[in-house]
């Protein structure tokens, strides 16, 4: 499937309405293992069992992929096991809602739609699933598909080290161990008819270093967000496709890092106005225009692919004539949502006829509600009370300054407003020269993620900074648990302590 053909991209729990789809799947998926798939009654069987742990992930309302999986007590497991002794027979009678361990029977993704990082939901929906049921582990027995071309001159033992050493290439273990797995143990004839294997088998397992932390708070959104911030560094670039090179790179390694959102400065595709340098400032501006909708297209095949919350920093746009400021968050299930910077500097109005939005509103994530307030907006604390009232968890500031005074201004004004609204905020900005690009020929910046001020949180309320004036990115850990807390027990409550009596504020 074409990138540009996805509209959707959905990890949902297995319905048995689903199976005549599902059974063409495995099908399709496991061409070289004949009458390889689950019978009806053995899927229900599952769903009736154990219904969290049988998910599918859809694109385009199409089954993709499948994770199955049951609960088992690891210490009951045969050190030597088989699959057909762990899934009961297939009967699934083994499954025990008084296990510690999360043992998965099956994953795949049809052919078509791999290379997307779709199993990767799998294993980490595993993963979440393990720590809200505060399993010890997730396990399962992993195939070598490509072991039969060494097995006359390795064990498998000596297999597996030159996979872990990149010396050979398994497609399957090689995902595995990506995804953070261990291999603890070889299983002999685990899958009966699994030639390509050699009947091999590799125990492969993830432990839940949170088990003795009870989650008894299970939400639909995450209590650890992970924040990627990119320092963009402005230099000559040829064309748009090597913008976009650079720009997957870094999106590449904050999702290396396993962040839920990557975040890019205001107008970093600024270079390309240099090829039109000749033109007056607003007809160049406009120029740089026309490349924001492949752009943003691009983002969001990138946010599906790679499984990142892309915010898009900002970029001229023209609607109905008009030029505006404008971004987009792409969201890593395929879906974008728009926002306008509502408030222009001068020179960007003088300069480049730029004119304010004219909406404001809090963005639904899978990370909670966030916010975007493009570099000048963060000035205007109204902004983001709206926001803050609306249940906003991060603010997010993409931002361009020239000088260091410009810098202070978006700086202290972005941590007032962590502060003033108990949020995280978090701010990027590019750095370099562009000596080529009238009005836009240097910039200063360093990007930060500000916290509120109270005991959970660091007492300056800087949670982490990067080193200014130079490329690079800042991953951050943010805990929205704490924000719950400092609303109800903080020491000052900004938000409670509100004189809603003497003052409102509302939009028009």
């Amino acid at each position: 499937m074409n990138m540009e053909d996805i509209e959707n991209v959905e990890l949902t729990y297995l319905s048995l309405d689903d199976y005549q789809e599902l059974k063409k799947v495995m099908i399709a998926s496991y061409s070289s293992m004949p009458n390889a798939y689950w019978r009806e009654n053995q899927i229900e069987t599952l769903i009736n069992q154990f219904p969290e742990g049988q998910v599918v992930i859809k694109v385009n309302d199409q089954i993709a992929g499948c994770a199955l999986s049951i609960i088992l007590d690891y210490a009951k497991l045969d050190d030597h096991h088989t699959y057909e002794q762990i899934t009961g027979n297939y009967t699934f009678n083994t499954h025990t809602a008084e296990g510690d361990t999360l043992y998965g029977i099956e994953v795949f993704i049809k052919p078509e739609f791999r290379g997307l990082r779709l199993g990767r939901r799998l294993y980490d929906y595993r993963k979440e699933l393990c720590e809200r049921l505060n399993l010890k582990r997730v396990a399962f027995g992993g195939r070598i598909p490509n072991y039969h071309k060494y097995m006359d001159t390795l064990s498998p033992k000596a297999y597996i080290e030159k996979v872990k050493r990149k010396e050979i290439q398994d497609p399957v273990l090689n995902f595995q161990i990506s995804n953070d797995f261990h291999p603890s143990k070889i299983l002999k004839n685990y899958l009966e008819g699994d030639s390509d294997s050699n009947d091999y088998a590799v125990l492969m397992e993830w432990n839940n270093i949170y088990y003795e932390k009870k989650n008894k708070n299970a939400t639909a959104t995450k209590k650890i967000v992970r924040l990627g911030l990119i320092q963009w560094q402005m230099r000559p670039y040829k064309n748009l496709e090597e913008v976009l090179q650079q720009a997957e790179y870094f999106i590449d390694a904050v999702s290396g890092y396993r962040s839920d959102f990557a975040l890019f400065p205001e107008f970093f595709n600024a270079p390309l106005m240099a090829e039109n340098n000749h033109m007056s400032e607003p007809d160049a501006i406009r120029e740089l225009a026309k490349h924001t909708a492949t752009i943003i297209q691009r983002f969001s095949e990138l946010a599906i692919s790679y499984n990142i919350n892309i915010i898009s920093g900002s970029m001229p746009e023209i609607q109905n004539g008009m030029l505006y400021n404008v971004g987009y968050v792409c969201k890593r299930d395929g879906t974008k949502e728009r926002y306008e910077k509502l408030h222009v500097t001068p020179d960007e109005a003088k300069v480049w006829g730029l004119q304010g939005g004219s909406e404001i509103k809090i963005i639904d994530t899978d990370c909670g509600k966030i916010g975007v307030l493009i570099c000048y907006d963060s000035e205007f604390p109204e902004l983001s009370r709206l926001l803050a009232d609306e249940g906003m968890d991060i603010l997010f500031v993409p931002f361009l300054t020239d000088t260091q005074n410009g810098f202070s201004r978006v700086r202290h004004c972005a941590q007032a407003r962590a502060i003033e609204n108990e949020c995280y905020v978090a701010i990027a900005g590019s750095v370099g020269n562009l000596p080529k690009v009238h009005n836009m020929d240097i910039q200063y910046a360093q990007s930060m993620v500000f916290t509120p001020c109270d005991f959970a949180f660091p007492s300056n309320g800087v949670k982490a900074e990067t080193t200014p004036n130079t490329e690079m990115i800042l991953i951050v850990d943010v805990d929205l648990d704490l924000l719950r807390q400092l609303n109800q027990f903080g020491s000052v409550r900004n938000l409670r302590d509100r004189r809603v009596d003497l003052f409102q504020l509302s939009k028009k």
